[in-house]
């Protein structure tokens, strides 16, 4: 799809056996030579966790996939390694035009997914020597169309995913729970439905905690707790469900909540409020 954006093609394909775009329709590069070979070395202009190393190599595996030349690819780092400004990441040689032709395809999902990484990774940073180590997980606010790349960014960056999407796991909310009829009619009617996907239930007061333990939830999401009422909540659980803490998450915050006993943390940030990754790619 990124490719197809770039070159014209039709946004409804998406594997390279099925694309309709072409090379050739890159028009700046028609200016160089077709037989042209160049060498060029990718940079990280800051610091940053890398990511993304699968699809770079899949933009040009599908850019190259109806031609009889290739892009090698070289690389320097890995996926999940701190990286410092100015540090060479990849280089690549093949034909100039190819080359420009998937720069900024490949660009994009690393300067994203390295985005994604280092944010995930400050996080962890925050977390080093707790007394009772935790989950930090992502959410489903992410980027249309690329949970699955933010998600796997996440994982090099330290963090564990949360649900995939709305059907390997349940998160019972305030809309769902009204429309229900209760949590315990929710919970009910989900074990009926579903009996193997776990069940996790939002709730906003103690009270609705205490319902979510009698239910048989094996999830509860704490969301917008005070930490005196978080603490209180893991006391009262004592360990009968998993508890994660959702809303108000920050930098800031982060250590002060997972002191309070909670088993997880859930940051919609780390996918949503990502900024790109400052990358260089320059011919040698």
């Amino acid at each position: 799809m990124a490719l197809n954006e770039d070159l014209g093609g039709s946004l409804a394909l998406h594997t390279a056996a099925e694309n309709n775009y072409s090379a050739d329709n890159d028009i700046t590069a028609q200016l160089i030579p077709a037989e042209n070979m160049a060498e060029a070395r990718v940079i990280s202009r800051e610091r940053a966790v890398f990511c993304g190393q699968p699809f770079v190599e899949e933009v040009f595996a599908q850019l190259t996939a109806n031609l009889a030349e290739q892009v090698e690819i070289k690389w320097l780092v890995k996926d999940g390694e701190c990286v410092e400004a100015n540090q060479p990441l990849f280089m690549l040689r093949g034909s100039a035009r190819l080359l420009l032709t998937g720069e900024r395809a490949a660009l994009n999902f690393v300067q994203m997914l390295s985005a994604t990484a280092t944010a995930v990774r400050a996080y962890i940073d925050k977390l080093q020597g707790l007394e009772k180590p935790l989950a930090l997980l992502d959410t489903r606010k992410t980027i249309p169309g690329l949970r699955a790349a933010q998600k796997y960014a996440i994982a090099c960056g330290g963090g564990h995913n949360h649900r995939a999407g709305l059907h390997d796991a349940y998160l019972i909310k305030e809309n769902h729970i009204a429309a229900c009829g209760g949590i315990a009619q929710a919970v009910d009617k989900a074990k009926q439905l579903n009996p193997e996907k776990p069940i996790e239930i939002e709730v906003e007061t103690m009270d609705e905690l205490n319902q979510s333990i009698d239910a048989g939830a094996d999830i509860i999401m704490l969301d917008n707790f005070d930490l005196t009422t978080m603490r209180k909540a893991v006391k009262l659980t004592a360990g009968r469900c998993l508890l994660e803490a959702s809303g108000n998450v920050n930098l800031d915050t982060v250590r002060s909540i997972a002191e309070t006993g909670v088993d997880r943390i859930s940051v919609g940030a780390i996918t949503k409020h990502v900024r790109a990754i400052d990358l260089s790619m320059r011919f040698l």
